[in-house]
């Protein structure tokens, strides 16, 4: 008879519970003071390890986030289960030419690596559904390193 109203009482909390507060947690948070929510449909990827070469040796693992904003038209749901082609078209650019900084090898080129994966993303997707690519962080496995003069 206890075990029967524990269970009852707590199938009762967590109903209660998807209608309180917690439920509202989906919804967009607003950035710091601008009012906006994060809107807006987009395909965050894996952090991924891209090179940073320099005379044709490696000297750096540069570790990025990359969100890939889609238009409004695109079918979020169905670009998402393609987030493992976006980071292999990445990974495989990266390699080929490494979107090295000549003045920073703790840091990549974001305005190439940006162009370079809205173009293979775009291949990915099909025309029309990517609307931009940003790199929201970076993080150097080794600091501090600066090029040879």
């Amino acid at each position: 008879m206890l075990r029967r109203a524990f269970l009852f009482a707590a199938a009762g909390l967590s109903a209660a519970s998807a209608t309180g507060p917690g439920a509202w947690a989906a919804e967009p948070k607003a950035k710091d003071g601008d009012g906006k929510g994060d809107v807006g449909q987009y395909v965050e990827l894996q952090p991924v390890g891209l090179p940073i070469v320099l005379d044709r040796k490696l000297v750096n693992y540069i570790f990025v986030r990359i969100r890939i904003n889609l238009t409004s038209t695109a079918n979020a749901a169905r670009l998402r289960e393609k987030e493992p082609f976006f980071r292999d078209a990445l990974v495989r650019t990266a390699h080929r030419t490494p979107f090295t900084l000549p003045s920073d090898l703790a840091a990549i080129d974001v305005a190439k690596l940006s162009a370079a994966l809205k173009r293979d993303a775009a291949a990915i997707a099909g025309p029309g559904q990517i609307l931009s690519v940003e790199v929201t962080s970076q993080a150097p496995r080794r600091r501090g390193l600066t090029p040879a003069a």
